[in-house]
């Protein structure tokens, strides 16, 4: 064996299975490596798609860090707010813990490579201290890298917060950016998770390699800009690799019945005539929205497959039901179920999504634009109608429809709070599924299809770019400088220095 290569990913379902993606990847190419998945015991880790993967690939390995002591937790998790602070405080929580990890896993396989996802930034002070070649794997696509690289030097050229600016934002390799579609936790420099990602993009750019989760012909301007150094335009850029599309190929399920269900129901319908309806792990609508959305899909007549989840909480209408756990039928229009039985499917909470893209009836996709969502629809052919909700998904969507062309567009009410009308949503379904812009769309859609697949064929460039990154991990000295472990002043969120210095407690 040529070592080990350990992989880092973050709390969030969506980047943990991309980080597993890679693995596989890695793996099914380059068998001389052993992979070990790294996991934050906090929040739990998903075990449904670790035991799916343990029964596919039993050579990768899971290793859980230990759990710790999450001082002022209630306020990490308290609202989705804070969701992504959360994310980055708990990585860095995790710091001595993971030191020990390190130290402790290179006594028994020459660690070759550390791996991590960008929200584990954290992280990179303690692998470098350790002389491990540390590599960032960002889970969305070169375009999303572009802009966060792209920070320090929009910092300098924009004194003032992306929230306060009228002007479009000029990005390299990027079609302009209104300020309204700068992530939520960039747009504020006054917050704290500002800094986050300030200091992340700084760290990233110093790092052995950057892995991105695209392929070189889909996102062609934004990966010359990389290359050209345009997003680092104070230092060197350091190598890219993009692998992939790294997407699941399904056959694992929460519900068995219900997927059975969904399944053999699209199996009754017309080819490519189906709409599908999905808004990731984390995308909830309040009661409003859903009447909504469900008055204008009753109004196109289009068949429809629509997953749906509960309200949030703090939803007026939820608040007044009298059921601790009600059915998602409680928030939408008395007598659309039945109205629109037939044509129509609703599915609560979660329905799989690999298979459902891939299924011959389905012909479009309303999507969260989630850098999952974007490339399992890709690799299946099928055109997108975005409807971000968080995080980077507003730049997915700036990308999908302005440059690449690959999606239409609802519009939000800037009024009103963000709502998409039941006559928005009518309208643009009719777009996507019945005219010639549709067509024009599906077929650029299947064109990137099929350069996906080539590029994941031998000879194609995710497998040429993953070679390469392997040969840049073998290239590389891998031995770990491990210091004695004694009893240190440094507290749990304590950075950690160099290797020769740094000491934790035991």
């Amino acid at each position: 064996m040529d070592g080990s290569i350990l992989l880092y990913p973050s709390p969030g379902r969506g980047h943990l299975a991309s980080m597993v993606e890679l693995g596989k990847h890695i793996l099914d190419h380059h068998h001389s490596f052993s992979v070990t998945v790294l996991l934050l015991s906090t929040p739990p880790p998903d075990t449904h798609l670790i035991d799916a993967v343990s029964a596919t690939h039993p050579s990768m390995t899971f290793h859980h860090l230990p759990a710790i002591s999450l001082p002022n937790s209630d306020h990490l998790s308290s609202s989705p707010a804070n969701f992504i602070l959360s994310t980055f405080e708990i990585v860095r929580l995790h710091n001595p813990t993971l030191h020990e990890n390190l130290v402790s896993l290179s006594k028994s396989s020459a660690v070759k490579a550390f791996v991590i996802d960008f929200f584990c930034n954290a992280a990179f002070g303690v692998s470098a201290s350790l002389n491990i070649p540390t590599y960032y794997y960002f889970t969305s696509g070169a375009s999303g890298l572009a802009s966060f690289l792209y920070i320090p030097a929009l910092q300098v050229k924009y004194p003032e917060s992306f929230k306060d600016l009228n002007v479009p934002i000029q990005i390299p390799g990027f079609p302009p950016v209104s300020p309204r579609d700068m992530p939520m936790a960039i747009s504020n420099r006054k917050l704290e998770v500002y800094s986050y990602f300030l200091e992340t993009a700084v760290q990233m750019a110093k790092s052995t390699g950057l892995i991105v989760n695209t392929f070189d012909s889909f996102e062609a301007s934004t990966l010359k800009a990389l290359r050209d150094g345009l997003c680092v335009p104070d230092g060197a850029t350091p190598p890219t690799y993009c692998v992939g599309p790294l997407v699941a190929t399904g056959g694992g399920t929460k519900d068995g019945d219900e997927r059975q269900e969904c399944l053999v129901w699209l199996d009754s319908q017309p080819s490519r005539s189906v709409l599908f309806l999905s808004f990731g792990s984390m995308g909830v609508f309040s009661t409003r929205q859903l009447k909504e959305m469900a008055v204008g899909l009753e109004r196109t007549e289009v068949r429809f497959l629509w997953v749906v989840r509960v309200p949030p909480p703090h939803d007026e209408a939820r608040r007044m039901l009298a059921e601790l756990e009600p059915r998602v039928h409680s928030f939408l229009p008395e007598g659309f179920v039945d109205r629109t039985r037939g044509r129509g499917m609703i599915v609560e909470s979660w329905a799989p999504q690999v298979e459902v893209l891939s299924h011959g009836s389905v012909g479009g996709f309303v999507t969260h634009c989630g850098w999952n969502s974007v490339l399992e629809a890709v690799c299946h052919g099928v055109p997108m109608l975005a409807w971000p909700l968080y995080a980077e998904q507003k730049l997915n969507r700036v990308y999908l429809v302005e440059e690449m062309k690959l999606a239409l567009s609802v519009t939000e009410s800037e009024e009103d709070d963000g709502l998409v009308s039941a006559g928005e949503l009518e309208e643009r379904v009719n777009e996507l599924m019945r005219s010639e812009k549709g067509r024009a769309i599906r077929d650029r859609v299947q064109a990137k299809q099929e350069a996906a697949t080539a590029a994941l064929s031998e000879g194609g460039s995710s497998l040429s770019a993953l070679a390469e990154l392997i040969r840049s991990i073998k290239a590389r000295s891998s031995e770990v400088d491990v210091p004695d472990l004694v009893t240190s002043s440094l507290g749990v969120g304590g950075d950690l220095g160099s290797a020769s210095t740094v000491t934790i407690s035991t």
